[in-house]
């Protein structure tokens, strides 16, 4: 069902109102409402699960691990930091204002528009929440309409706990979404694909709203020859086929040093079958595709190359194989699109500088992986090559951490979050100057009779 924009117009009016009453600037009260949306996820774990499960087939490890008990560290890590960071900072004071002091006041933007995905779709919606409660805005979250069950379930948790006024959820689809962009939010966080994120990009601009894009791309996982392959396999397959591939960080395709890759190909084999069995088609551990149209889609790859492992699907569940495609035509659909399913690319190098040379040569990444136990491949490929963030000898976990900022370059993004990252997102720094009445520097004024020789001595 969609809102109409009549109402999306009025809880806009309603909830600037809440703002400029300085209810949410209250430190206390930004606390409180922290330590309720914890408590509300706490009390409905079990329908949170449930809900995956029926959106994505999610399991339970898996629900709890990338959505629930995420949220969690985020809350508890800025709950802990929250007044330090809310505090007025001092800067030091130039030679040229002598006697002033300056400092930098954090102030919420006002109200804030967060458009949720699909993919995550309870972390993704409530974890830039966090950070737009904590700096003292007001939110509209706008939850995806693929998974809808998830979608009813935010609504329904932060309604329980919070007057619309204040947060809201707006359900919807595609006219939903449009009707929102048309209002004068004071901030929009969206995270989603790189097509849609142009369309909020330019709808924003309208009203001069400043953005945060989470976008994606296609992200590489680099492989040396020197790598420990057991363990690199193990972490690559985990990577790439939590939630089915449907993760904006996933790897999105593999380069790897042609002396180890068919050692690679086996390790990645067998830890498939450790963690999904013999059948994932079958595996309560295994995701599924969100939709008729991205399962249509992702099958469609399956002939962009040569099938080494996988390939099974079913067209009733949604659901298709963790495969490996070999050494697809670099101009195929699959090694030009986000893939955004678990169909994995699988290309050789003989020199670390191919492998640089085409990754550099496609639009910057959202994330990369490199599994080396070279200190000087490290620095080569860290310094080289830009991305939005990523790992070395691991996958995915640099999003776990909320003392790193997460966010993309280019086409991957724009803005950052996560820990006092989220808290910068949603606050304006304000910089204010206090200067002393107990003395003045006249050189400055027009009259002065040496000002421009003063002047000089100072700025050179």
């Amino acid at each position: 069902m969609e809102t109409s924009r009549s109402e999306i117009t009025d809880l806009l009016s309603r909830q600037k109102a809440y703002f400029a009453d300085q209810k949410t600037k209250d430190l206390s009260f930004r606390i409180e409402q922290l330590v309720k949306l914890k408590a509300a996820i706490k009390k409905h774990e079990g329908k949170i699960t449930e809900a995956l499960a029926l959106d994505l087939h999610k399991s339970e490890l898996e629900a709890y691990s990338t959505e629930i008990g995420i949220l969690y560290e985020e809350i508890n890590f800025t709950l802990k930091r929250l007044k330090g960071w809310a505090k007025p900072e001092r800067v030091r004071t130039a030679l040229t204002h002598t006697g002033s002091k300056g400092f930098v006041i954090k102030e919420p933007f006002g109200s804030v528009l967060i458009i949720a995905p699909w993919n995550y779709p309870f972390q993704l919606a409530l974890s830039p929440l966090v950070g737009a409660i904590a700096a003292g805005n007001t939110a509209v979250i706008k939850p995806s309409e693929l998974t809808p069950n998830v979608s009813a379930l935010i609504k329904d948790l932060l309604g329980e706990i919070y007057t619309d006024s204040f947060i809201a959820t707006v359900e919807g689809g595609v006219p939903t979404s449009e009707a929102l962009l048309e209002q004068p939010f004071d901030y929009i966080f969206f995270t989603g694909s790189v097509p849609v994120g142009k369309i909020v990009m330019e709808a924003a601009s309208k009203h001069l709203t400043p953005v945060t894009l989470e976008l994606g791309g296609k992200s590489p996982v680099i492989v040396h020859k020197d790598a420990n392959i057991t363990l690199a396999a193990k972490r690559i397959v985990f990577g790439k086929f939590t939630n089915a591939g449907q993760t904006c960080i996933a790897p999105d395709y593999l380069l790897v040093h042609k002396e180890v890759k068919q050692e690679l190909q086996e390790a990645m084999q067998e830890a498939v079958l450790e963690f999904y069995g013999e059948n994932p088609l079958e595996s309560t551990r295994y995701s599924k595709i969100v939709s008729k149209r991205h399962y249509d889609r992702l099958t469609g790859y399956l002939s962009d190359g040569k099938i080494l492992f996988g390939g099974n699907r079913s067209d009733e569940d949604h659901r298709i194989e963790p495969t490996f495609l070999d050494s697809p035509d670099p101009a195929s659909p699959v090694m030009n699109e986000e893939i955004f399913g678990p169909i994995f690319p699988v290309l050789e190098f003989t020199e670390l500088e191919e492998a640089i040379t085409f990754i550099n040569g496609r639009p910057k990444p959202l994330a990369l992986y490199l599994f080396t136990e070279s200190r000087e491949i490290e620095k080569e490929v860290l310094g080289r090559v830009s991305f939005g963030g990523g790992c070395v000898n691991d996958t995915l976990m640099h999003i776990a951490t909320p003392y790193l900022p997460f966010g993309g370059v280019g086409e991957s993004g724009m803005g950052n979050y996560h820990g006092k990252y989220s808290f910068d997102t949603f606050s304006h720094s304000k910089s204010v100057l206090k200067q002393t009445s107990r003395f003045d520097f006249s050189f400055r004024y027009p009259s002065a009779k040496n000002g421009l020789k003063l002047i000089r001595k100072l700025l050179k």
